[in-house]
Parts: C-alpha cells; structure tokens; sequence
C-alpha cells in the first residue's frame, strides 16, 4: 500500500506518497491531450485501482481537455467513494478561451474560475489551488500584479472554496517574492510547489528544492518520469515512440522540454539498473525521485490500473548509494526551461 504523508511543513493536510495525474481522464478527442485520453470504462478502473493501492490524491486542472477532464474526475470520483477520502487538486492560469478574461491569474479570471472548477468538479472545495504558472509567467498575462493575484487567491481560501494553495514551474526567486509578499499582506502562502524535476531535468536542484526544502513547501515534481522517457516508451530516441501518447501530437511537446545529450543515455542506465535488480524502468526512475527528502508526492501518470500498481511498487524500492551515483553520472547541465518560456 503505498503510505500517507503530510503536505510540507505549512499544512496539516495527509496525502498518498504518488499523486495521481488525471491529464488523461476526460473525452476523447477534446484538448490538447485529446489523442490519449481514456475511455470512461479504463478511467473508471484507473480510479479504482488508485485507492485500492493507497493513492487518494488527485491532481486535476481546468485546461486538461478544456474542462473535460474536471468534468470527467468528478464523476468518477462521486462513483467511487465520499468526499472526505480523497484530496482533490485542480489548476488556474492556463486561458481556456481567445477572450483576454479567460486565462491569466487576475481577480477576475480566479474568481471565475474557480467557481467554474467547482461545479465541473461537483464539489464544494477543492483540498488545494494550485496557479500553473507564476502570475506572469502564463504567455499573454504578463501584466498581472502579484499582489492582485495573491488576494485573490486568498479570498478563494477564505470562503471555503479552496484549503490550500499551491504553485507550479517558476523561478525560485519569484515563488520567495509570492511568499514573502503573501506573509506582508497576511494573505495565504503556498504549501506547495508542484516543479519539473526528473533524473534527466534536474536544474530545480540548484535553487527551487533547496528553498522549498529550507521553508517546509512540499515538493510534488510533474512528469517524473520524463513524459515516458524514462518508463521507455521512447527507443533510443523520439523517433521510436511506442505508446499512443509518444507517437501522437504530443511527442512535440516532449522533445521540446528534453534537448539534453545526455538524455537517452540517462535513460539506458534506468534500464540497465531496472534489469540488474528485477524491477521496470518507471519503478526505478520514481523510486530515485523518492530518495530526495525534499520530494513529498510526485505526480504520476497511469494508462493502464496494471501500470499504475507498478508505479506504486516504486515507494517500496530503496536503491543503493552506488546505483543512485550511477544513475546521476552521466546528468549535464541545461538551460533551464524557464528561461526559454517553454516550461
């Protein structure tokens, strides 16, 4: 079973070790995730198997399949239990829309938003409100003022809509500058910082994770496993897709957030590790992510209920100095996403 820990130092919130990503749950053909999504009967089985496993942290956003998946999660989840056994998660900044209103993270748009989350979701609240960006960092909103943004989202908190607020993929000076400004003004921090970090992306270790480990922000890391790289569903390289997601529109995306050399050779020695101690890729790449004491829950995505028991088994693998040495060796420097707008 995998085990329940708190949310970080700055909530008294439980939450399952792996969150599990719902970016794929929604209608088919709807959003830019619209080529991989799930059918309902797969979905509902995903679901299933996650709390049979442990996993009640859900991790949702508004433009995962342009609401649908909102819609989609919320349903399951009404089938498959009450409220107050799992920890639901959803997402704001991201425009849904071509009117200037309907993205960014002004006072408008999260007021708005939120109540639109809640009644897709069909929930009261949501556990945590996570800003995708930071509040100028979502293209084409760069003019918000934080501060704009930080009481909006504490109004959210302060009338039940949401219990904590979270953020994701910014610059480690910006998320002091949004805590720091939140902590003058006496509004709601941030609890969490849901960032990009893997074993071939690990650039958040130079500044982010040291923060967030320093001031008891709970690290929940998306795409810990590379968007499939590091599970092999790539051969060698992109052009050797082998699921639906790497050979779609969405191989893209991958190849533009991976420009590392050292990539597909980070990604060999999980396999040759994997092989070595009788375990899959995707096990030994999440159990290296849940060897940083910083990382609280990652972000896990599943296809298949199999596959997501095998992500699971991940929290009861402890690797070896020597095979985690082994496994960072070959790491080299990149740009950091952020700066080139493409996080």
């Amino acid at each position: 079973m995998v085990p329940a820990v708190q949310l970080g130092r700055l909530s008294g919130l439980h939450v399952s070790r792996l969150a599990l990503g719902t970016m794929n749950i929604g209608t088919p053909g709807r959003g830019h995730q619209g080529d991989w999504t799930l059918d309902r009967d797969t979905a509902k089985a995903l679901i299933a198997k996650a709390f049979d496993l442990g996993i009640f942290y859900f991790d949702c956003a508004d433009v995962y399949g342009l609401g649908a998946s909102e819609t989609a999660l919320g349903e399951l989840l009404r089938e498959a239990t009450t409220r107050d056994r799992y920890v639901l998660t959803t997402k704001v900044g991201f425009p849904l829309g071509r009117n200037p209103n309907q993205g960014g993270l002004s006072r408008k748009h999260i007021l708005e938003s939120i109540d639109a989350s809640l009644s897709r979701l069909g929930v009261d609240y949501v556990d945590q409100l996570i800003i995708h960006r930071h509040p100028q960092g979502v293209p084409g909103y760069a003019g918000t003022p934080i501060e704009e943004s930080l009481e909006a989202l504490h109004d959210v908190v302060k009338a039940g809509k949401a219990l904590h607020l979270g953020a994701s993929s910014m610059f480690a000076w910006q998320f002091a500058e949004l805590q720091l400004t939140a902590k003058a003004n006496g509004w709601t921090p941030f609890v969490s910082m849901q960032n990009h970090y893997n074993l071939v992306y690990r650039e958040e270790e130079r500044e982010m994770i040291p923060y967030c480990a320093a001031s008891g922000v709970a690290v929940t890391p998306w795409s810990p496993l590379a968007r499939g790289i590091l599970a092999g569903a790539y051969q060698g390289g992109f052009s050797g897709g082998a699921s639906a997601r790497s050979k779609g529109q969405d191989r893209a995306r991958t190849e533009g957030l991976y420009r590392g050399e050292h990539v597909f050779d980070v990604a060999a020695r999980v396999i040759e590790v994997a092989d070595r101690i009788g375990k899959r890729p995707a096990q030994v790449a999440l159990a290296w992510l849940l060897s940083k004491p910083a990382v609280t829950a990652p972000v896990v995505g599943a296809s298949r209920p199999e596959q997501l028991a095998e992500l699971a088994e991940a929290v009861t693998i402890k690797l070896s100095e020597d095979d985690i040495a082994y496994l960072e060796a070959l790491y080299r420097p990149v740009d950091n996403l952020l700066s080139l707008g493409s996080s």
